[in-house]
């Protein structure tokens, strides 16, 4: 694609209409090589532009679009209005929309947003509207809070292509998996937040949730928040609004966009040896190098895995880097509410197709550890039972989602003036059975059992 801005002609599908002229100012999101959303300026408007270049599905995704936008049209629900669609010069097929302005979505008001309340009131919200649109036997395939435009007081659907429109309501059955793909953004911990979802749900539908009722929410939400993470996790992996996937000859990754547009990204790609030695060198073994850096104004760390050989390479390239995947494990406990430092980026450097070197980029977080902080004279007694307490919650929220940390010892929990912040992911395991989890489980805590620090309340 050409670097914007660029021009694009879009031949209307209507036999009397002339080619459009639309201006591309920036990339909202792309997927493979098959869909991408453009913003962009047609007849001095701002509008956004969906281009489709699946070789052998992109007519039938268009006219899914075009035809799903017209259906919310005339169910009077919010959505960007349809103006036109056609084939590109490119010969890909096009979707033109009007672009809401000055408007986020809930997921961006979400991320930003620390109040509880204000939280409450915007899932209530989405509530309401998922009622209203359920009421007119419109069902999201894909709901997630990306797909909730706000604009002032009014509330927009995007994504109209993963909607169904049925020809009755959507029944109780139905409507409860919804709700629990609602609830599942929010913490566990936050049960007040999820039951004000389902009873604004219910008022909205005029309805009664029995005990069998919630019984089945309850296991719908288990699994939505499961399923959840891993599409999350997917999206962590590609362009979109929150990241930038990037592909060169000899290096590809995946940057957090604002990290990104900070930072001269490809100049730090193609030097990241030379700046991090240059850098406050915290680790240099065998296996990783660690050094701590300024950057575009922004303390970070890179940690870059060595090569240790052809074969060695060659493993990691079938079953992936560990920074990839570190990368993936950070954005997992970020996501369950355990605090890690924030992933910035993950780059592999290849020869040929082998993964040479890779290297994991996030944020610094000053603190000391778990051994030290337990040593320090200076905590008093109610500090050290309050931190302490801290870090078995935090143990106790990798215990409930079945993730053993691998290496799990004082000096990679880190206790800050926030809390308690795990590091080192690199031998971190998400399991799927209880019984593996179990055994790896008594393998992490063995470490932090052992009293190997001065003072009374120094074992976990």
């Amino acid at each position: 694609m050409a670097e914007f801005p660029f021009p694009l002609t879009i031949k209307p599908a209507s036999s009397n209409s002339q080619p459009q002229t639309v201006v591309c100012v920036g990339l909202l999101r792309g997927l493979g090589g098959k869909r991408k959303v453009l913003d962009a300026i047609w007849n001095q408007r701002p509008v956004i532009v969906k281009l489709f270049a699946d070789p052998i599905k992109a007519k039938y995704h268009m006219k899914r679009e075009w035809r799903a936008l017209k259906l919310l049209q005339e169910q009077d629900l919010n959505s960007p209005a349809p103006l036109f669609y056609g084939k590109t010069n490119q010969h890909d097929w096009a979707v033109v929309t009007e672009k809401i302005v000055n408007a986020s979505t809930i997921r961006e008001i979400w991320d930003n947003t620390t109040d509880v309340r204000k939280k409450r009131e915007l899932l209530c919200r989405v509530s309401r509207e998922l009622a209203k649109q359920h009421s007119k036997g419109v069902l999201q395939k894909d709901l997630h809070l990306g797909n909730f435009l706000l604009q002032a007081e009014k509330l927009f659907a995007l994504d109209p292509a993963q909607m169904r429109f049925l020809s009755g309501d959507i029944n109780k059955r139905q409507a409860i998996a919804q709700l629990a793909l609602l609830a599942s953004t929010v913490p566990d911990e936050n049960t007040d937040t999820i039951t004000s979802v389902c009873k604004e749900y219910a008022q909205a539908r005029s309805w009664k949730f029995s005990r069998s009722d919630i019984a089945v929410f309850r296991k719908k939400l288990a699994a939505a928040k499961k399923n959840g993470i891993k599409k999350a996790l997917k999206k962590c992996l590609r362009t979109n609004k929150r990241y930038q996937k990037i592909e060169e000859h000899n290096y590809c990754g995946v940057a957090a966009m604002d990290f990104f547009e900070k930072a001269d990204f490809h100049k730090l790609a193609e030097g990241i040896d030379e700046l991090m030695q240059s850098g406050q060198i915290l680790k240099n073994g065998n296996t990783c190098f660690v050094s701590r850096i300024n950057l575009a104004g922004q303390d970070i760390v890179i940690k870059r895995y060595n090569h240790k050989g052809i074969i060695h390479s060659a493993r990691h390239t079938i079953k992936k880097s560990r920074a990839r995947r570190c990368w993936l494990h950070a954005h997992r406990l970020e996501m369950l509410n355990i605090a890690t430092p924030r992933p910035l980026a993950y780059i592999e450097q290849r020869r040929k197709k082998l993964i040479w070197k890779s290297y994991l980029i996030t944020e610094y977080v000053e603190g000391q550890n778990l051994c030290n902080f337990l040593r320090n004279s200076n905590v008093t007694e109610q500090n050290r039972s309050k931190l302490t307490q801290q870090v078995r919650e935090l143990l106790d929220n990798l215990g409930k989602h079945r993730i053993s940390h691998g290496d799990l010892k004082h000096s990679n929990i880190l206790i800050t003036e926030h809390g308690p912040v795990l590091t080192d992911l690199d031998s971190m395991i998400a399991h799927r059975w209880k019984r593996t989890y179990k055994a790896r489980r008594a393998k992490d805590m063995a470490p932090l059992q052992k009293n190997n620090c001065p003072g009374e309340n120094n074992r976990l």
